[in-house]
C-alpha cells in the first residue's frame, strides 16, 4: 500500500497528514476502501513540536520575555526572569544533594508558586519530578512512591514538613525556605549544564495498581512536546494568555495545565479555594466535566479555549460551552501522555466525539485479535506514535501486558486504552466507555481490582470485589458474612487515594458465581440495588 498524503489547514499553518509506509499484510482483513480510511482516519497530522523538550520551551521565554508574568497564585507573581532565578537557586541545592541527570525527585506540596519552582528546577537538572498532593494521597503511598523511585531528595512547604514521610537516606527540602534564602546565589549555576533529550524523562504520575500499589507512567519530553507544543493540544496557548490551574498537581491534566502555559509563554494562574473566581480570569481552562459542569458558564464568557478529558462528557456541557468559546471534548489514558485524541465540538455536530488523534499520534480500532475493524463497527482503541510513553517504573510485567509492539508500523510501539469507540463516517471517534473495570469516578482512573486488593489486605477480609454504581460511587463486597467494613474500608484509606474509597461496603457469606465459576457481577449490582432502596442510603 503506497504512502499518501492530504493536507489540512490549522489556523494559518498548512500541515501534512502524511501516514508511514504501512505493514499492508496487517490490512487483509478489511476492504480496499476501509483501508484508505484505517490510514486516513488514523493518523494524526505529521508536524514537528516547537521545542524538541519542554526544558528547551520553558528557557525560550525566560529568555525572551524575562519580565512577563509567568505565575500567578494568591496576590503573589513571578516573572519568567524571577521563576528562571529561583529555580536555578532550587537547582543548585539539588545539585549539591546528589540530583543529577535521570534521577528522580518528589513533589510532595501543594498547588503553590513553590510548586512550580520545584518543577522547573528538577527539569533543569534532567531530572523528573513526582508529583503528590500532600492531605490527599496516603502516607503510606507517598513513603512506597519515595522509595520505588529512588529520590533521593523530597521536596515541600515549611508547612507540610510534618507531613512528608521521610527515610533515612532521604533529604527534604521546603523550597519556600530555598526561595527566601538570599545566601544561595540566584546566577546560573555551572553545574546546570546539562541539556534534556527527548527521551528523558520528564516526569512519572502514579496511578493506582492491581495489587493496591500505585504505579507510576515514565512521562518523556517528547511526550509531552508532542503534546503541548503543537495544535490542538496547546489550546492556542501563548504570550499575554493567562492559563488556569485548578486540577490536583498528581493529576496528568495537570501537567496540561502548568507544563502547557510556561512551554507557550502563557500566564499560569493557580486557584485559590474557588475555582469559580479562577475560571472567571483566565482565557484557557482545562477540567473534567464534572468539574466544569460545577462552574457558571455566564460568568465566564472571556475564555477563549476550554478543553475536558478524564471522563465522559454530556453532551449539553459541550454545547454551552461551544457557543462561546472553542471547546474540546478529548480523550487519553496517562500512558499515552494526557490526551491522544482533541478536535473542537460545534453544537451543531451530530454526536459528541472525542476527535480524531493529535499530531504524530495513531488510533487503532481492533478486535481481540488486534485486528482492524470495517469502518463503523465498535472495537477496542489503541494508541500508538509519539504519545505512547516509556512504560511503568519498575514492573516490566505489567509494560509487557499493556504495551505491545505496534504491528502497522514496525518498530514502534501502542498502548491498549481499555476504550470501546468507532470511527464515524467523517474521520472522528465516538467513545463508549471501558472495556473492562478501569473505571472513573469523579474523573479520577480508579483499578477496582486495586481498591479490592487494598480490602482483603484487613485480617478479617478473605474475598473482596469493588463495582462501579455511577459516576461518583463505588459498592465493595466482602466475604465472610463477619468481616468487618470499617477495617476494611481503613486499608484503603492507607494505601489508596480518597477517590478510591467505596460508598458502600457490604459483608456476605460467599461471594455469588456464575455457572462458570466467575463472580457474578450482575447479581452484586442488584443486591448493591436493593440495599440502596431498603437501607435508604444516600449516595454522594
Amino acid at each position: 500500500m503506497p504512502e499518501f498524503s492530504l493536507h489540512a489547514l490549522k489556523g494559518s499553518q498548512v500541515v501534512d497528514l502524511v501516514a508511514p509506509q504501512l505493514n499492508a499484510d496487517s490490512l487483509v482483513c478489511l476492504s480496499v476502501e476501509d483501508r484508505y480510511k484505517f490510514s486516513a482516519f488514523g493518523w494524526g497530522a505529521s508536524v514537528r513540536p516547537r521545542h524538541a523538550t519542554i526544558t528547551a520551551a520553558v528557557r525560550h521565554w525566560m529568555r525572551t520575555q524575562p519580565d512577563a508574568p509567568a505565575v500567578e497564585c494568591g496576590g503573589e507573581a513571578l516573572s519568567y526572569r524571577q521563576l528562571d532565578e529561583a529555580s536555578n537557586r532550587l537547582a543548585g541545592l539539588l545539585k549539591r544533594q546528589g540530583v543529577k541527570h535521570g534521577d528522580a525527585v518528589c513533589l510532595y506540596l501543594r498547588r503553590s508558586l513553590e510548586m512550580v519552582v520545584g518543577i522547573v528546577a528538577v527539569l533543569k537538572l534532567g531530572a523528573a519530578y513526582v508529583p503528590q498532593h500532600v492531605g490527599v494521597a496516603p502516607e503510606k503511598g507517598l513513603r512506597h512512591i519515595a522509595n520505588v523511585t529512588g529520590a533521593k531528595v523530597l521536596l515541600t512547604l515549611s508547612e507540610l514538613a510534618g507531613d512528608v514521610p521521610v527515610e533515612t537516606h532521604q533529604v527534604l527540602i521546603a523550597v519556600d525556605s530555598v526561595m527566601k534564602d538570599e545566601t544561595l546565589s540566584s546566577g546560573t549555576p555551572e553545574l546546570l549544564s546539562h541539556r534534556s533529550e527527548p527521551n528523558d524523562l520528564a516526569m512519572i504520575l502514579f496511578t493506582s495498581g492491581t495489587t493496591g500499589v500505585p504505579n507510576g507512567v515514565q512521562v518523556t519530553h517528547r511526550n509531552l512536546a508532542n503534546i503541548l507544543l503543537t495544535f490542538p493540544g496547546d489550546l492556542g496557548m501563548r504570550p499575554g494568555l493567562k492559563v488556569g490551574q485548578i486540577l490536583s498537581i498528581a493529576f496528568d491534566m495537570a501537567a496540561w495545565e502548568i507544563l502547557g502555559a510556561l512551554s507557550n509563554g502563557a500566564t499560569l494562574v493557580i486557584r485559590g479555594k474557588s475555582i469559580q473566581e479562577t475560571a472567571e480570569m483566565v482565557d484557557v481552562l482545562i477540567a473534567t466535566p464534572s468539574i466544569l459542569s460545577s462552574l457558571d458558564h455566564s460568568r465566564c464568557g472571556q475564555v477563549k479555549a476550554a478543553a475536558v478529558a478524564g471522563e465522559p462528557c454530556p453532551r449539553s456541557l459541550a454545547d454551552t460551552w461551544s457557543t462561546f468559546c472553542t471547546f474540546y471534548n478529548s480523550c487519553g489514558p496517562t500512558e499515552t501522555t494526557i490526551i491522544n485524541t482533541a478536535e473542537p465540538h460545534l453544537p451543531e455536530k451530530k454526536i459528541l466525539s472525542i476527535g480524531r488523534p493529535t499530531p504524530n499520534n495513531t488510533v487503532y480500532v481492533l478486535d481481540e485479535d488486534l485486528l482492524p475493524l470495517p469502518i463503523g463497527e465498535k472495537g477496542e482503541m489503541w494508541a500508538g506514535g509519539d504519545c505512547v510513553t516509556a512504560g511503568y517504573l519498575a514492573n516490566q510485567k505489567l509494560t509487557d501486558e499493556r504495551y505491545r509492539p505496534d504491528p502497522f508500523r514496525p518498530g514502534h510501539m501502542m498502548f491498549r486504552t481499555r476504550d470501546l469507540g468507532r470511527w464515524t463516517e467523517d474521520g472522528e471517534l465516538e467513545h463508549f466507555g471501558r472495556t473492562d473495570d478501569l473505571v472513573k469516578i469523579r474523573g479520577f482512573r480508579i483499578e477496582l481490582d486495586g481498591v479490592s486488593s487494598a480490602l482483603e489486605s484487613a485480617d478479617c477480609c478473605l474475598r473482596a470485589v469493588t463495582l462501579k454504581l455511577d459516576d461518583r460511587n463505588l459498592v465493595s463486597f466482602i466475604s465472610p458474612a463477619n468481616a468487618c467494613p470499617k477495617k476494611a474500608r481503613q486499608q484503603v484509606s492507607d494505601r489508596l487515594p480518597y477517590y478510591c474509597m467505596p460508598t458502600i461496603v457490604l459483608p456476605l457469606p460467599e461471594l455469588p458465581r456464575t455457572p462458570r465459576g466467575k463472580l457474578d457481577k450482575r447479581q452484586l449490582h442488584k443486591l448493591a440495588e436493593n440495599h440502596i432502596v431498603t437501607e435508604g442510603v444516600e449516595l454522594n
